[in-house]
């Protein structure tokens, strides 16, 4: 799994600060959620896809698994509403299926956001860090310790329990235990499986507790950070990408309309 999440390279996208870089995809997905401009939302998702195809660092097999999931959002999206959408300018209608021009906007507006909301999220995940995030949002955004810590030693101790889980099936198997078919055997494969793991869970967050008390964790004491996190030359960078990217849609949008992108994307339709 974590071989799947392994980039060819790092690009500059992962030497951003994950603060700004948090920050500033929130924006851009309110802006993509209160946007309602077909337009303008299809020629964004053109600009960020450009950034996530060309800059994530990642190889096209991988990011073409990626993309399988926001993909089959898009098509059932927008296939959706155009289909059971409301409109005045109907094109074609059978039974409960009713075309128009106004559904088939809509449900392109909602397909291009949809792809739109997977893109930036996928970029934002693919390029950070987790832990680097946590540090950055204490360090930049002055989040509490406590929050912070908790989701790093959650972060920290999942693989711990993907391999207890994995050594517990094995040592099962070893033993010839097999389950029944219905409740009585999904109830015996639980008690089997989470109270070890649960028992396991509990004596791994004593240890950590005891850990932090050993070094003097305080929750409201001024800390230093082992990875510090600032702001550089690539946040300016990343920044200029996207003030682009914003006014490029903008400029596209005059230039290309609803009318013209709809031509384009359904030639067979008479609009």
């Amino acid at each position: 799994m974590q071989e799947l999440f392994t980039p060819v390279k790092e690009t500059w996208l992962y030497r951003v600060n994950p603060a700004v870089k948090f920050v500033l995809f929130f924006l851009l997905l309110l802006i993509v959620l209160f946007q309602r401009n077909l337009a303008f939302v299809f020629h964004l998702t053109l600009l960020y896809g450009i950034l996530l195809y060309g800059w994530s660092g990642y190889s096209w097999k991988k990011l073409g698994l990626f993309s399988i999931p926001m993909v089959l959002s898009f098509i059932s999206s927008a296939v959706t509403m155009t289909l059971f959408g409301k409109g005045v300018h109907v094109w074609w209608t059978w039974g409960l299926i009713k075309i128009s021009e106004e559904s088939l906007n809509y449900g392109l507006l909602l397909g291009c956001k949809t792809l739109c909301f997977g893109i930036i999220s996928l970029t934002f995940l693919l390029t950070t860090r987790p832990i680097m995030l946590f540090y950055a949002l204490m360090q930049q955004c002055k989040l509490a310790p406590k929050y912070a810590y908790s989701f790093i030693a959650s972060v920290r101790l999942l693989p711990m329990i993907v391999d207890e889980l994995r050594t517990r099936s094995d040592a099962l198997k070893v033993r010839g235990v097999h389950f029944s078919k219905g409740i009585k055997g999904g109830l015996a494969r639980l008690r089997l499986y989470m109270i070890p793991l649960f028992a396991q869970s509990i004596r791994r967050a004593q240890r950590v507790a005891v850990a932090m008390e050993a070094k003097r964790f305080q929750m409201s004491a001024k800390r230093t950070y082992y990875y510090p996190t600032v702001y550089t030359k690539v946040d300016i960078v990343f920044l200029t990408a996207v003030a682009i990217s914003l006014f490029s849609a903008y400029f596209l949008m005059g230039m290309i309309p609803y009318k013209s992108l709809t031509k384009w994307l359904l030639p067979a339709l008479p609009l």
